[in-house]
């Protein structure tokens, strides 16, 4: 989760835009951490977030945009928490705060998704509510098949109101439930750099591109070596069945077989490893891989056609079983 520590410092960092741009992300932590709770028969807005850094930038702009005091709070990890959390809470004016940004309607009335005017304002309030989003629920794994940046989201229409911003901002996200979980994914490496660089977080761009690079670097070594140890293996294979049929050949022919057939399948046989052109160099005098090839097979052809005749196995019955000539 290092990456989506480092994300989420760098966002809680990025210097505040204009009222319009730090209500939409404010709005936006508000729904996606939080939620409306009665205490004392008062409504008292929550929210529950993963860093001292984003509760003091909440706390910070809900004095300033709305003029009310908040109250901060530290949760302990421990069982199925794997670190502290910071719960901000307003109750004094937690009824008007509700109202103004969003999560109440006019009648007063829980709203499910996100206000309108969020999802259809400018391109910085935009990337202002995906970046409160993923300051409240969001995450980024590692670059891989499986990389995705996500943010964990309310409910459907807040994931659907998020994937339409995502749209708007010209970068692909999908919504999908897991275990009764709402989220967004963005799976592409260059939609997720995309978002990134968006929302304000190119310094984590520069770090996630870097181990991207550096973990297809390694994924290409990998198969590279698979690769020469796939054909070393077949070379290997191809060998043994070579001499086990030239064995056969010299058994079926017995003295009938030619020197000169005879010596070049001698030649395989004490060089048993040894590539084509290296047989020819071992040869005496040398001769090209192309006239042992040649003689090697002309030897095959006449065992399994002599082996026809006597109606006795060809040279083919002499390789063992699972390899291929």
């Amino acid at each position: 989760m290092a990456l989506t520590a480092d994300v989420k410092q760098e966002l809680a960092s990025v210097e505040p835009g204009p009222t319009g741009t730090r209500a939409a992300e404010l709005a936006t932590i508000l729904r996606f951490a939080g939620g409306l709770h009665i205490i004392s028969q008062r409504i008292a807005v929550e929210a529950e977030l993963d860093s001292p850094v984003t509760a003091r930038r909440v706390r910070r702009d809900l004095a300033e945009l709305y003029g009310v005091r908040s109250e901060v709070s530290v949760i302990s990890g421990g069982g199925s928490r794997h670190s502290s959390s910071y719960l901000v809470r307003v109750i004094d004016g937690g009824d008007t705060l509700a109202r103004q940004t969003g999560l109440l309607d006019a009648r007063r009335r829980p709203v499910r998704g996100l206000p309108n005017r969020l999802t259809t304002g400018s391109r910085e309030e935009l990337a202002a509510v995906w970046r409160g989003a993923f300051l409240a629920a969001g995450s980024l794994s590692d670059p891989g098949r499986s990389a995705a940046l996500e943010v964990s989201c309310p409910g459907n229409e807040a994931a659907m109101a998020l994937v339409g911003a995502a749209g708007r901002l010209g970068v692909a996200a999908k919504a999908r439930e897991v275990r009764g979980v709402h989220r967004v994914v963005v799976r592409e490496p260059e939609a997720i750099t995309a978002m990134l660089t968006v929302m304000g977080a190119s310094g984590a761009v520069g770090a996630w591109e870097e181990l991207r690079q550096r973990r297809e670097v390694r994924a290409s070594a990998n198969r590279l070596v698979n690769f020469d140890d796939a054909n070393l293996r077949r070379s290997a294979q191809a060998a043994v069945a070579a001499c086990a049929r030239v064995e056969r050949a010299l058994e079926i022919l017995g003295p009938e077989v030619p020197e000169h057939l005879r010596y070049a399948g001698e030649l395989r046989l004490n060089h048993r490893d040894a590539s084509l052109d290296e047989l020819g160099h071992h040869a005496d005098p040398p001769m090209t891989k192309d006239a042992v090839a040649g003689r090697i097979r002309r030897l095959l052809a006449m065992a399994d056609k002599r082996a026809g005749e006597l109606g006795i196995p060809d040279t083919e019955s002499g390789v063992p079983a699972g390899l291929d000539d």
